[in-house]
């Protein structure tokens, strides 16, 4: 992907962790923190940055040291997400590339099967207060993926498959009712949350332009094809896609949105969580 600021959304491009640096629901459903949130830029970074950002996010929302936060990004190089709790994979994965890059295998602090990350665009939600089972604050925070994607022309719905999906270690090889699906069959989104205490860190993948022959390499079998109505192609179609999901947001749960870049000093915090994604 390319590297460089890109407009209103700037996206944040970090290759080298070590030389990390910040210049270089229902329509109308009831979100809970109803002050103002927080929006970070869009970010192309390794897994580890991405998953480290997310974790942070977390706790300091946790600690009351940041407002609710809803962020979008890319990972670069691509990567296989593995769930918290997941023990098993094929040994070739770690010796995996994709144009001559290699793919990164990455620990989520979310469960769930693993996810191949190239060509998606992944959302992340830091926030509390929902009532309901674990499923209902799924759904209730998937609501403004479901508005800013039907402003697309995409409709969406939720999947149906039951705890069958453990046998399967491919978090798209199944939909549960956490995830959303087109009328195609095709999954277009996958979520995993985690929680501590009140506070709720919800994240997920989109397959938008997915090299069909990795993840075959990776699976073992072919994707279910998501074919969208949509003539973008590489950053113009993450930027629609962004811009139409911000705006699904602030129309689903009334929120003020304030974008803000993370400083240097908590890139330095956030460099410090590395630590505590547990190692591959």
């Amino acid at each position: 992907m390319e590297n460089e600021a890109w407009g209103r959304h700037a996206k944040q491009s970090i290759s080298n962790p070590k030389s990390l640096h910040p210049k270089s629901l229902h329509p109308k459903s009831s979100m809970p923190s109803s002050q103002s949130w927080r929006l970070i830029p869009l970010l192309q970074a390794p897994g580890e940055i991405q998953m480290a950002l997310d974790l942070w996010l977390l706790e300091q929302y946790r600690q009351g040291l940041h407002p609710p936060a809803l962020r979008f990004y890319t990972w670069s190089p691509p990567a296989i997400s593995l769930g918290y709790h997941q023990r098993r994979w094929p040994e070739f994965w770690q010796q995996l590339t994709w144009q001559g890059v290699p793919v990164d295998l990455v620990r989520r602090p979310t469960g769930g099967r693993a996810v191949l990350h190239q060509g998606d665009l992944t959302y992340a939600v830091v926030t509390s207060g929902f009532a309901g089972s674990r499923l209902q604050t799924y759904q209730q925070i998937c609501q403004f993926l479901i508005a800013g994607w039907r402003s697309l022309g995409v409709e969406l719905n939720y999947g149906e498959t039951g705890r069958g999906y453990i046998h399967n270690p491919s978090c798209f090889g199944t939909a549960t009712g956490a995830d959303l699906t087109m009328p195609s069959g095709a999954k277009l989104a996958g979520s995993a949350q985690l929680r501590r205490g009140p506070a709720i860190l919800q994240h997920g993948s989109m397959p938008l332009q997915q090299d069909r022959q990795l993840f075959e390499r990776v699976f073992g079998t072919a994707p279910v094809p998501v074919e969208l109505p949509l003539s973008q192609r590489g950053y113009a179609l993450i930027q629609t896609v962004t811009d139409a999901l911000i705006a699904g947001f602030k129309d689903s749960f009334g929120v003020a949105l304030e974008e803000q870049p993370l400083s240097d000093a908590e890139w330095q915090e956030i460099l410090d969580f590395r630590t505590l994604i547990p190692a591959i």
